[in-house]
């Protein structure tokens, strides 16, 4: 029995979902207490399966954004795989997927099949670019989107070519929208009794995201561009060389700046007019930059951090994947989970970033093997007959 202390437990989600926007949305609510029920391909599963990294045969991809859940095979192109959806769409209370717009209803498990057989369903769909609109028939990957949707055109070098983020952030944002989304509608149906179907694209989410760059176009008439590690209106805000490396240094008002002049014993740069207020300071920040610069490089980035810190400026070094897995601050938040793989051994994953005061423990239940709890499901849930399931079986059903 889940613990009281965990805040979805009791609710119940059908996963039809794979890769990375929709099995990280079911993924936090599986954390939280949720039960996920994951129906994946038979014989070849989530197509992260076989994402890197792999050892003995089993992905870590797969098992990060797939832990909490147990997962179910089935041929969906099975009619008697088709109604075992519709039976396990009657015992959840939210249906995720995240296929292509059309295939779920080619299938035979779209909204308006699922709601014939519980009217009361939340059905959330991710998909690229929505289930309507000019582009909704495009193929899509987390690039496509964050080219589409802005971030790659204000990401890179001035100069330079455009470069998307490092991790698959637009595929993050969506699963993240979608499960605010969802408890939304959990809300909604426990004030009206009603379900209903949420549509969240990826492009849309990225679009949604570009902080005052859409703004900046909108009220000025004039569009952002790229432009390195610099902020669209305040400096000094960059990154700057060091002595052995680079440091994140983010001044964006004046009371910042002038506590950064102090810490450089440089105030006579108050009384130069160019840097006299924050927009002065944009217009002309390539000069102040190099100011900074000249400074940052007579000492270590470890020596600046210490010093800005004193000083209450925003600093940060640039912290790799290294020096991450070993950072004292995310170990003391409980960023860090350990959860025991029945292939992999331990493995130690990123943990959930949401802290309650009350309902304060998460879930840590491994990744399942491909079709794992195929059979725990049919017999439990379904109430299947153990002749029946060994039919299911023969027939490849499931």
């Amino acid at each position: 029995m889940l613990s009281e202390k965990m805040p979805l437990a009791g609710l119940k989600i059908l996963d039809l979902t794979r890769v990375y926007s929709g099995p990280y949305c079911t993924m936090m609510m599986g954390d939280l207490g949720a039960e996920v029920i994951k129906i994946e391909r038979q014989g070849f599963g989530d197509d992260t399966r076989d994402f890197m990294p792999v050892k003995d045969g089993e992905s870590g991809y797969y098992a990060y954004v797939n832990r909490n859940k147990k997962s179910l095979t089935l041929n969906l192109k099975d009619p008697k795989a088709i109604e075992i959806v519709k039976e396990l769409a009657q015992w959840a209370d939210i249906f995720v997927e995240n296929f292509s717009p059309g295939v779920v209803g080619r299938l035979g498990i779209g909204y308006e099949d699922i709601k014939k057989v519980n009217p009361e369903i939340i059905y959330g769909s991710i998909s690229g670019f929505g289930q309507y609109g000019p582009y909704k028939s495009k193929p899509a990957y987390d690039v496509v989107t964050q080219a589409m949707g802005g971030y790659m055109a204000l990401t890179g070098e001035k100069d330079g070519k455009p470069y998307k983020l490092g991790p698959s952030i637009v595929d993050a944002s969506a699963g993240i929208h979608m499960a605010f989304a969802i408890m939304a509608a959990v809300y909604y149906k426990e004030q009206t009794g009603k379900g209903q179907f949420i549509d969240v694209a990826m492009m849309d989410t990225a679009f949604s995201t570009l902080e005052n760059f859409v703004v900046t176009k909108t009220l000025t008439g004039t569009a952002p561009t790229r432009n390195g590690n610099a902020n669209l209106g305040s400096a000094p805000f960059n990154c700057f060389r060091t002595k052995d490396g680079y440091v994140a240094i983010a001044c964006a008002n004046d009371s910042l700046f002038n506590k950064l002049t102090n810490v450089m014993n440089r105030n006579d740069l108050l009384e130069e007019p160019r840097y006299g207020s924050n927009s002065m300071r944009k217009k002309n920040e390539e000069a102040l930059n190099k100011t900074v610069e000249e400074w940052t490089l007579n000492f270590e980035t470890s020596k600046i951090v210490e010093m800005l810190d004193a000083a209450k400026i925003p600093v940060g070094p640039i912290l790799g994947v290294d020096e991450l897995v070993e950072d004292p601050h995310l170990k003391s938040r409980g960023m860090f989970v350990e959860i025991p793989h029945p292939v992999l051994g331990n493995m130690v994953f990123p943990g959930n970033p949401l802290k309650f005061s009350l309902t304060n423990e998460i879930r840590l239940d491994s990744a399942a093997l491909l079709g794992e709890h195929t059979d725990e499901i049919l017999e439990n849930i379904l109430k299947k007959s153990k002749e029946e399931i060994a039919e299911l079986h023969n027939t490849k059903t499931v």
